[in-house]
């Protein structure tokens, strides 16, 4: 019912361990929520506490949630104690406040995981999605609680990139709404309402206008990489240009993007990604190089 009073989340689990949502899982777990982490199998929960401990030495090298007087020193090995990792989602979910998925990005995966967790998870379960692609709406009829589902959807280094995109349907709750919303400011996050839905949220509905002028600019001939990241840079105060945000995202998410795209000038940028990076090994900041050397 819609109205109800707004739920403490005090216990959360993370779908996918990947390199998102381990990030998710340990952002949460830093600032202090009892945390369980579910992936398929044993090797990718394995792999999952290999993520957390790298992820461990970074937050105390930031100093994430400290300040001067307050430093961080101690809590990395509190934090990995206290996660819990599983391949078995009946025992992940059996008795979680939040649910968040991060599954990999694909309609019938996501449709399946929530056709499962709706018949495992108690009813006091929210259930949020991290997708970047899919509105909720695409997904919320599978979940069997439309009214406690929404998505939540973080950025690549989340401890860094501490935003938190909160968007609902017409049938979330709004005291869901307001639940998962506080959850995000106490993991450190900063929350970003949305009043409705809204394919690419705020943030790539005002980032991937930009890259693609870039790969307009670059593939037309108009200007080098380098001249299109100094004039945003420089002109706007930004830290990164336009070429140096590709790289961070990874060039192959950009390719299959752009490939997609029947446009010439988008399969003009694929050609070149293709061609002069990814086929080079030349992926981005992950592999040392993109567009620039790292």
């Amino acid at each position: 019912m819609k109205g109800t009073t707004m739920q403490k989340i005090t216990n959360v689990t993370v779908l996918g361990t990947g390199v998102l949502g381990s990030q998710i899982a340990f952002q949460a777990a830093w600032f202090g929520f009892d945390v369980t982490a579910y992936d398929l199998t044993d090797e990718l929960v394995s792999a999952a506490r290999t993520r957390f401990e790298k992820l461990a030495g970074i937050y105390t090298a930031d100093n994430v949630g400290g300040d001067a007087d307050h430093p961080v020193e101690g809590r990395a090995e509190k934090v990995l104690a206290g996660i819990r990792v599983t391949s078995d989602l009946a025992e992940a979910v059996s008795d979680a406040d939040l649910v968040i998925e991060a599954v990999p990005e694909n309609l019938e995966v996501k449709r399946e995981t929530y056709t499962k967790l709706a018949a495992l998870a108690p009813q006091k379960t929210i259930f949020a999605t991290n997708s970047s692609t899919l509105l909720p709406s695409d997904l919320k009829e599978f979940t069997g609680r439309p009214d406690r589902f929404l998505a939540l959807h973080y950025a690549n280094n989340v401890w860094r990139q501490n935003t938190a995109e909160v968007m609902g349907t017409v049938d979330t709750d709004p005291a869901v709404f307001a639940a998962v919303v506080e959850f995000a400011s106490g993991s450190g996050l900063v929350p970003i309402e949305l009043k409705k839905e809204k394919a690419g949220y705020v943030l790539n509905s005002l980032l991937v206008p930009l890259l693609n002028a870039a790969a307009g600019l670059l593939v037309g001939g108009f200007a080098e990489v380098e001249t299109i990241d100094k004039t945003w840079r420089i002109a706007t105060g930004a830290p990164f240009g336009p070429f140096q945000i590709y790289d961070v995202i990874g060039l192959t998410t950009p390719y299959n993007i752009a490939v997609a795209n029947p446009d010439p000038g988008s399969q003009a940028f694929a050609a070149l990604l293709k061609e002069q990076y990814i086929d080079k090994g030349k992926l981005g900041v992950a592999t040392g190089e993109g567009f620039y050397r790292y």
